[in-house]
């Protein structure tokens, strides 16, 4: 689960970054990036789908405030501060742990964030895709066309559609539009 979710490390000292990128990779982890400024990070997510960034709370040309507000939503932040700091950082949409950080530590916020972005994913691809008017019509139609033609109910047509459509490894809608093409020849 762990690699499937990039990493992109952020700290100004590129030694501190390197450490803590080899770190996550020994434990599994699949960093993208290691940036020494915010503006790498920036250019560096566009490549990425969802990811997380890995930073301290200031670097050359911003801090991890202005930086978030750069981010994708789709782009989660682990703050790496002394608790001071943290205290400061009232977003919710940044994760924090508080320095000095303790290697193993950083190991398991970070599998626990790798876990939820997962099952964000999960949960993005799990729900119903929204039909355009046109394919609702189209379905509304098909199922007409079968009632009137065939005397069933209209949960008896759409059953009938899904069900062809699942025999013949075909998405529903591409389905309707084949009954439909056998009805007006």
């Amino acid at each position: 689960m762990r690699g499937l979710i990039n990493v992109i490390v952020l700290f100004p000292k590129r030694e501190v970054a390197r450490n803590i990128r080899n770190l996550l990779v020994r434990n599994g982890f699949e960093v993208v990036g290691v940036c020494t400024t915010g503006a790498q990070v920036v250019q560096r997510v566009e490549e990425m789908g969802e990811g997380l960034v890995i930073c301290g709370y200031k670097c050359s040309d911003m801090i991890y405030s202005e930086l978030r507000e750069y981010l994708p939503d789709r782009i989660w932040m682990l703050l790496l501060a002394s608790r001071p700091y943290l205290a400061d950082c009232q977003d919710l949409r940044i994760q924090k742990l508080a320095m000095p950080l303790k290697g193993h530590e950083l190991i398991i916020k970070t599998k626990m964030i790798i876990e939820e972005i997962a099952q964000e994913q999960k949960r993005r691809r799990s729900k119903p895709k929204q039909r355009s008017r046109e394919e609702v019509e189209l379905l509304e139609n098909v199922k007409q066309l079968l009632m009137d033609n065939n005397r069933i109910s209209e949960e008896e047509a759409h059953s009938y559609i899904q069900q062809r459509s699942m025999n013949s490894g075909v998405g529903l809608i591409e389905m309707a539009k084949m009954i439909k093409e056998s009805f007006t020849y």
